[in-house]
């Protein structure tokens, strides 16, 4: 046999070099080469089984992208043995001398062996095995054993639980990638806009019988024609940036790393100048690819789900020009844009004043694309566009969804022309790894995350800063304008400070407001710089630096800047050094100009003051809530008022170490029910537990703060309420008290979650349920979204899910929003590290949700 497995290897070796040849060579297609590669494994493949004499009743299948018919120069090839019955003595030596002479053959063979109900059993339990049998084709061997394995797996095919897999996977995949496809050493196939997001697309398209190309596609309706054109040639770009990678690096290899990036653009023809590489002129190229593939995908997804889950469509009107249809918003007119662009910005703005939007429809994303060539010197010098603008800024939310919306539509660029000019952009050095225009959005990403109580724990000091820093939206406009003017051949602070000063002057900003804007653009760099490279404990540098910031408002403003743009260069960046050093360059900046130094001792000060003068009305000594305080960090002041933080000291300041349960009800402060506080060291499955007791009671929870103290002790509120009590509440306060704290005593079971009607206002109007499972900027916890119908014992079936894979749960935000639950949960957990298990996660959560 070594001879044949020699001969074979020598011939793919030899066709392998002269196919790769003609195409560096510009003498073959990508796709040519592709399929050319995937035949010269086929041919060997065969001789080796038919040599092997297998029996007939087995078969040798191609899965993958092999099985698609690609196969890129140094790619694993994964195949299937498939067998009709389990494998004798005989049959399994025969099959373990075929493995090997796979590997003789100097592939990277991926194989399985497996019989049909294997299969199917595996690819049931695995969505990677039931998409790669997707797309399975038949190499040699029983072609009616290969078709019955088509029929069975066709017909066990579900594509709405297929869909919801891999969007859920494509989502997890976005998010291992910062959600961006501007990375400056991009994965061209696993970033967002790279292959894998198209090869998603045909994949769900497939499983659901819409087609096997973007042709196909485009002939059910679901994109254009010149959509689909796009997305093809999109492709062929992306397969062809990959086979010049493999070529080159000699491996198989998918990131547009720095060292690769000038070697490859030589390949394509480009070549530096004085004033950029060539490795820029190719990745520009790419940023803007990868820019449509993630706009039309989005189109794509929604118009795949609308075939996938029949549903009558609901329209609401919003105004007199738009209406949201099944949770998106949608113009009236499809020709509004074209007609009067102003309602461009209008679009935006709604969005973020309707938070129960989950977004653009299909149609309105169209609209968009199209009439962003409205954006004209007219447009941008009309008053009531600037107006609009400058409320999507100041708008409670979506401020970053709505920026990054309209860049991935070429609407931000259009509007801010030199905004334009840093779109897929490089950055090369050694801190930054987004485009220029990325890392802006991520600048004012972090600073609207410091305004936000969910995101407090990440940087409790900042938090606490803005939180008393009036109009943050001045610092949103500084951050969009302190790296606008990068690549002009000159100093970008002074360039953009005049940009920066232009805009505040045409969006008629104050004088105050453009004085600080000009003064944070100009000077952004120079805190980071103090901090960093000066001796901190020299008075005069500290002096120095005083005399720029001139007061605190200035500083402050810095200080927030340069922590958000720090953040913004590559999540590795930023560490507690440059934390410490930075912090303390504000505090004694604060003591040379004179203000109140703000203290990790005395968060939220005016929230604390307020409690405290509350307390000495009840009779509480001088420092009774010392003990209890110490234990409670930013976070828990920011998520309490001063009432409840009253309330909740005089029920526990004197339990601090209580080695029992403490719970404590009232009547809610506000509108009709209990409010109920449970004070115990922190235990598994504790948020089920409590979670258990009211839906076997038959509460509702409107509402949930969940906190973890510094000793580990479990302080968590909840706002319950039930129509049978509605005029006895009063009534029931020790009963809930007594039930609920023997029960945090026992340790029985958790019981089987309730399944709650929904509304009748529900099943009319039905809310898709989603989830987003996100992890925090360090990457130490995760950040759990839940949007769904409510119904009584929704919240228990989430807590049984997350104790059931042993979740913790640090903090938690249960809204209930008429029909509608808002919750957010900070977690952490071993299984959040494992992908599969994270996406079966995922996938219980939702069957929770869905009644």
């Amino acid at each position: 046999m070594q001879p044949l497995a020699q001969r074979l290897k020598e011939q793919l070796k030899a066709r392998h070099q002269v196919l790769t040849t003609q195409f560096s060579q510009n003498l073959k297609k990508p796709e040519a080469l592709l399929h050319d590669l995937c035949h010269s494994v086929d041919l060997a493949l065969t001789e080796l089984w038919q040599v092997l004499e297998l029996p007939s009743d087995a078969a040798l299948i191609a899965v993958g992208g092999y099985g698609r018919g690609e196969l890129f120069p140094y790619s694993d090839v994964d195949v299937l043995v498939l067998l009709s019955h389990s494998p004798d003595d005989v049959l399994r030596g025969k099959l373990e001398t075929l493995v090997q002479q796979f590997w003789d053959l100097g592939l990277e063979v991926g194989h399985s062996i497996r019989t049909i109900d294997e299969c199917l059993q595996e690819s049931v339990a695995d969505i990677t095995v039931q998409t790669s049998l997707l797309e399975a084709r038949l190499i040699v061997g029983n072609r009616k054993l290969f078709r019955s394995l088509r029929e069975q797996y066709n017909a066990a095919m579900n594509p709405q639980a297929f869909f919801q897999a891999k969007t859920l996977e494509l989502r997890q995949r976005h998010v291992k990638f910062e959600d961006t496809p501007y990375s400056l050493e991009p994965n061209c196939k696993e970033s967002p806009g790279g292959l894998r997001d198209l090869q998603v697309i045909l994949w769900i398209a497939k499983a659901a019988g819409l087609g096997n190309s973007w042709s196909e596609l485009a002939a059910r309706g679901l994109i254009t024609g010149p959509e689909a054109r796009q997305l093809k040639r999109n492709e062929r770009a992306f397969k062809d940036i990959r086979i010049r990678l493999h070529i080159f690096t000699k491996r198989r290899e998918d990131r547009l790393v720095f060292d690769v990036q000038n070697p490859i653009a030589e390949t394509f023809g480009f070549t530096s100048t004085t004033t950029h590489r060539a490795s820029e002129y190719l990745m520009q190229r790419y940023y803007w690819a990868a820019k449509a593939v993630t706009q039309l995908n989005t189109i794509l997804l929604q118009n795949i789900e609308a075939k996938l889950v029949v549903a009558p469509s609901k329209r609401q009107s919003i105004n007199d020009e738009f209406s949201e249809v099944n949770g998106f918003i949608e113009p009236n007119d499809a020709q509004l844009f074209e007609k009067r662009p102003s309602a461009i910005f209008e679009v935006f703005l709604l969005l973020a004043q309707h938070s129960e939007l989950k977004g653009m429809s299909a149609l309105t994303m169209r609209s968009l694309w199209h009439a962003r060539f409205k954006i004209n010197s007219k447009f941008r010098h009309d008053p009531v566009n600037h107006a609009l603008f400058l409320q999507i800024l100041q708008a409670p939310q979506g401020i970053t969804h709505a920026l990054r919306g309209m860049n991935q539509m070429s609407i931000l660029g259009r509007y801010l022309p030199n905004f334009r000019r840093i779109i897929g952009q490089m950055q090369h050095d050694l801190f930054h790894v987004y485009t220029v225009d990325q890392h802006i959005l991520m600048v004012v990403r972090n600073l609207r995350r410091f305004t936000m109580p969910e995101h407090a724990h990440e940087y409790p000091f900042c938090s606490q800063l803005i939180a008393n820093f009036p109009q943050h939206w001045v610092l949103y406009v500084a951050a969009l304008f302190h790296d606008i003017a990068k690549g002009r051949n000159g100093d970008h602070s002074e360039l953009g400070r005049a940009d920066a000063k232009r805009f505040c002057h045409q969006h008629g900003m104050s004088k105050d407001q453009t004085e600080l804007v000009v003064f944070l653009v100009q000077h952004h760099l120079l805190m980071s710089q103090v901090a960093q490279k000066q001796d901190l404990s020299d008075p005069e540098v500290i002096q120095q630096f005083a005399s720029v910031v001139k007061d605190e408002r200035h500083l402050t403003a810095l200080y927030l800047l340069t922590v958000s743009d720090i953040r913004g260069t590559s999540p590795k960046v930023w560490n507690a050094w440059k934390g410490k050093l930075l912090e303390d360059l504000y505090q004694l900046t604060l003591r040379a100009l004179g203000g109140v130094i703000p203290s990790p001792d005395r968060e939220l000060k005016n929230r604390q003051d307020e409690a405290l003068k509350n307390l000495r009305l009840y009779g509480l000594p001088e420092n009774a809530h010392l003990e209890l305080w110490k234990q409670l960090n930013v976070v828990y002041f920011l998520r309490n008022e001063a009432t409840d933080i009253v309330w909740q000291t005089r029920a526990f300041y004197d339990k601090v170490h209580s080695p029992t349960p403490v719970v404590k009800c009232r009547t809610a402060p506000i509108g009709e029910g209990l409010q109920v506080a449970v004070y115990t060291p922190d235990q598994p499955d504790l948020f089920a537990r409590i979670c258990s007791y009211f839906d076997s009671k038959g509460f509702s929870i409107l509402d949930a703060k969940i906190h973890t103290t510094q000793h580990n002790y479990a302080l968590d509120t909840f706002m319950i309420s039930a129509s049978a009590f509605a005029k006895s509440y009063r009534d029931i306060i020790s009963l809930v008290e007594h039930e609920l704290t023997e029960l945090l005593s026992s340790s029985e079971d958790l019981p089987t979650p309730s399944k709650g009607r929904l509304s009748r206002l529900s099943r009319t109007f039905p809310i898709v349920p989603t989830i987003d499972l996100i992890p925090d900027e360090r990457g130490q916890y995760y950040l759990l979204s839940v949007s769904a119908n409510d119904r009584n014992g929704l919240l228990y079936s989430i807590a049984k899910v997350l104790a059931k894979y042993k979740i913790n749960l640090h903090t938690a935000k249960i809204m209930t929003l008429g029909e509608r639950v808002e919750d957010v949960f900070l977690i952490d957990g071993a299984v959040l590290q494992n992908a599969r298990m994270q996406i079966q996660l995922e996938t219980d959560l939702l069957d929770a949700l869905t009644v």
